[in-house]
Parts: structure tokens; sequence; C-alpha cells
């Protein structure tokens, strides 16, 4: 069907999802595209979805120069520079917008006598959201950080008596490089900075919280984490599961817990967040602070997670071993599988870092197999080898199993080896065959790299002044390369993902090489 008319089906309005399968399938496109589709686009409270924000997913066309309007502002839309619900000052005042900290945060932080000649922030320093004019991609972006994000850094001026706290850090769901690095640098900025020496790590995630049939709590000091940055996973054993707000609260207040950071993907900030309002409910006063984990990178509105660098060096080095072995062979195929369930940018980025890949497939991206198998022959023809970068979500409309597991997540076919089967069926005949290589752990298992390691460093610091200046239910990242502070549950709204029209993927097209019909384009 002409993509005009679909575009005029979405201006308005939301719909719950079958009603949007329908009014999609209508419009002409694939029942099982849809599928893959929706799992990438946030939904809103209610598990609906915005039909103007399904129109920028699947077209992202934006408004022509000269007639850009200013976007209408949702009544249910949190914004990220509404801070007074997420301050121990003012969270239960019923009001909003920035927290004018020197009104309410009366100590002196004790970095002021350490280093007289610091600079500390301004509490209502802004980073602008959006920070390019006449934006060809306007429809795309963000609203809910339009008015900017308030910077996560050390102030003069903080809310928790230093003797009076006692903290907590908890990595909660699968590994990733860094994990270590930022229980180190918590501890170490709360010691070191804060002169705090009472701090704990929770063992299995949430569940060390919750269960106590699980691992006790570690003391953490920096003598105990002062060598943990040079090895992979968590010295807390990164678990999941195991979350109840009404338990964990319990716990936090016999224990006397009152600053927790939470580390972890949306998930565990979503659950953060979770907790966050049960704190808020029984006057708890907790400062919550998340420090967001994802080897996939889809965290919402924050440049990028931690440990991605890491991971997308350590597939850089498994697709140089693809290559090795499809230039090894007349006709050969190097096939790497690497993470990215519902987003493709550990294989976008570690292509683009290789610069000898061919094909990139992406979740975000539906593809056909007679597609795949034409491109293969063509390069194969043009210099007798080719190597395959796909990320383990993609190609779900190929390979289906329509099932879910017990969370009620959709459980995907295994890409890699039915594009391997494929190829080889194709390609054996012929003289040829593929070689497939699905490093899987060994990328998420890898201890972090320097530039990574500073960010870490960056995050946690930033984190536990946020703690600090007596914010709660809010997650720290970079925006812009600054670090800012959001509320977690606009982190726990959905996934980021690869968008087809960004001018990252259409560079990783223009190196690949590849045809339109592969690209999304």
């Amino acid at each position: 069907m002409e993509e005009q008319y679909i575009k005029g089906q979405f201006n308005e309005g939301r719909l719950e999802r079958p009603a949007l399968v329908k009014l999609l399938t209508r419009c002409g496109l694939d029942p099982k595209k849809v599928e893959v589709l929706l799992q990438r686009i946030p939904v809103d409270s209610h598990d609906r979805f915005e039909l103007k924000h399904v129109r920028d997913f699947i077209f992202e066309d934006g408004p022509k120069q000269g007639d850009a309007k200013e976007a209408e502002k949702d009544p249910d839309m949190v914004s990220s520079a509404n801070l007074q619900p997420h301050h121990l000052a003012t969270w239960r005042n019923n009001s909003s917008g920035l927290v004018r900290e020197e009104n309410f945060n009366k100590y002196q932080n004790p970095m002021v006598l350490r280093y007289p000649e610091m600079n500390f922030l301004n509490p209502q320093e802004v980073v602008l959201g959006h920070i390019i004019t006449n934006d060809s991609r306007r429809n795309s972006r963000y609203n809910e950080i339009s008015e900017g994000c308030v910077r996560a850094n050390a102030c003069k001026d903080i809310w928790w008596n230093p003797r009076e706290v006692k903290a907590a850090i908890v990595t909660c769901g699968g590994l990733c490089p860094g994990l270590n690095s930022v229980i180190r640098e918590v501890t170490n900025c709360l010691e070191h900075q804060y002169g705090i020496m009472d701090i704990v790590g929770i063992q299995a995630g949430y569940n060390g919280l919750s269960n106590p049939e699980a691992p006790g709590p570690v003391v953490l000091n920096s003598k105990a984490v002062r060598e943990i940055h040079m090895k992979g996973g968590s010295i807390l054993k990164a678990g999941r599961g195991g979350f109840d707000a009404a338990k964990i609260c319990d716990t936090l207040e016999k224990t006397g817990i009152n600053m927790l950071f939470t580390v972890g993907g949306d998930g565990t900030q979503s659950a953060a967040n979770e907790l966050f309002l049960e704190v808020k409910r029984r006057s708890l006063p907790v400062s919550i602070v998340g420090v967001p984990k994802s080897i996939d990178n889809d965290v919402l509105y924050f440049d990028k997670t931690f440990g991605f660098d890491t991971a997308v060096a350590a597939a850089a080095d498994v697709i140089r071993s693809g290559w090795v072995e499809a230039t090894s062979c007349e006709k050969g195929v190097g096939i790497v599988k690497l993470m990215g369930r519902d987003a493709g940018f550990v294989a976008m980025t570690a292509a683009q870092a290789s610069t000898i890949v061919d094909l990139v497939m992406i979740p975000e991206v539906p593809v056909n197999m007679e597609d795949i198998l034409e491109y293969v022959d063509a390069v194969i023809a043009r210099k007798g080898f080719m190597v395959i970068v796909v990320a383990e979500g993609a190609g779900q409309e190929l390979v289906a199993t329509g099932k879910k597991d017990a969370t009620g997540h959709t459980i995907y076919g295994d890409i890699g080896t039915y594009l391997r089967d494929a190829v080889n069926k194709h390609l054996k005949p012929k003289g040829g065959r593929s070689f497939y290589i699905d490093p899987s752990y060994i990328i998420r298992s890898v201890p972090i790299g320097p530039n990574d390691h500073i960010y870490c460093s960056r995050l946690a610091r930033d984190a536990v002044h946020t703690a600090m200046r007596g914010y709660s239910g809010v997650c720290v990242g970079a925006l812009h390369n600054i670090i800012v502070m959001l509320p977690s549950s606009l982190i726990a709204k959905g996934k980021r993902t690869v968008k087809p029209k960004s001018s990252t993927w259409q560079s990783c097209v223009q190196i690949c090489k590849m045809p339109r019909n592969l690209a999304g384009l």
C-alpha cells in the first residue's frame, strides 16, 4: 500500500496492541514483521502505543524544513526536568519542576574543605535535550528530554549528613564488562570523598534484599575493592529475579540502609522505580540511584551504557576470526552471531570497527532469505568470500517460535544456526560453505577496557554525588557526553533501538556496501 496513505492513518491517538496490529496489517504490512516492530516501540503506562510514535519509528520522516511545529505536550508524559517528586525534601509535596537545593540541602559537602578551589555545580545546571537546529529527524527525538536534564555532579551543599549514611550496592541481571569498576568507584567515592565507611554489597541481585535464604551482604571498603576492576564479572554475583518491593523495604528499614545504588538494565531500573514508590509511600527516606547497564546499549535517552565499548572491541576480534576463516576457503562465508536481542547496536558498531563485514543483520530491519542468498552470490562473485554479522534478535520473522517464557518474554528462534544452514545448503553444491562463530558469553565476561573504565568511574562518582544531594528514584547516564540524572520511570519505559534512518546505521550500510533491500532504506 502507498506509504503516504499509511502515514495518514497515524496522526493522533493511541491504540492497544491487538487493534494496532490489525490496523498495520490492513495497511499492507506483513503480520510477522508487525510483531517484530512492535517489540521495539515503547508503550505508555496503560500499554498503549501512540500512533505518531509508531509512524515516526516506521518511516522517521520528520517535518519538512520550514513547517516544523512544536510537538504537543503529552499530559501523561514524565519530564526529565521534573525532579521535585524525586528529592527527599519535596517528594511528598505534589510539586513539580527543578529543585532549589540551596533551600533544602543544609550540609556542606566535605570536598569543599578538601578541595577549596574545586569547581562545584550550580544545582540547577541543565543540559539541553535537543541540540540540533533545523533537525531533519525532529519527529523521532524524545519529547521527554525536551526541557533538558539536570547535571549529576558534586555540589557544595548536600542533603545527607555523611555520618548518618549506610549505603548498599546491588548488581542485577546478566553480566556486563564494568560491573566491578562501578562497584569499586561507588565504594571509593563514598569512602574517600564523603568519609562514609558503612557500605555493603548485596549479593545475587534483588534476591539478596528480599530472600532471607540468599547469601548475606559483604562489607565493601577501599581495600576490598582495590583490584576488582582487573577482573570480569561481578564480585557481588549478579542475579535475576527476586524483586519484592515490600520485602525489600522491610530489609532496608531493618538494616538501616538509606542509600541504595541499583546497577542493571531497564528491568532493574523499573523495579527500582517501584521500590522508590514504595519507600515514598512509607515516608522512608532512602536515596535510590540507578546506574543503567546493558551490553546491548539499548537503554533509552542516554548516549551509551557502560561495558558497550569493551563488548564491541571483543566482538570485533571475533569478526576478524570469521574473516580469516572465510578468506581461507574458496567461496567461504564467515557468519558471526553477536548479542543484541532487541537492538542491533553491538552488531552495527562492531562491523563499523572492523570494516571487513559485508552484511549486518539487526532486529530493527526485517529481511527475507531470498534477498540474503542473492546478495551472498553477488559478494562471492565480486571478491570470492563474504562476512556476515547477525544480532541474536535479527530475522525473527524467519525463525519465530511463537512461544513465551515464564516471565512473558518472547522466546526467540536461533537466527544464527538458521542462517548457517541456509547458506550451507545454498553454497555447498557450488563448492562453497559457511563458517559459523557464536562467541556467546565470551563477549560479556571480558575485563573492562580503559575507556570504558573511565566511563564507569564517571557514572559511579556522579551516582554518589546525586544520592548525596538527596535525589531518589533517578538514574544517571551520559547525555551529549555530560552525566545527567533522569527519573527511573523514564528508563523503565522501554528499550532504545537502532533507527534505520540514523546517520550511524546509514554509515554502517555504506561501509558494508549493503543493498537497499537488506538495509531498511
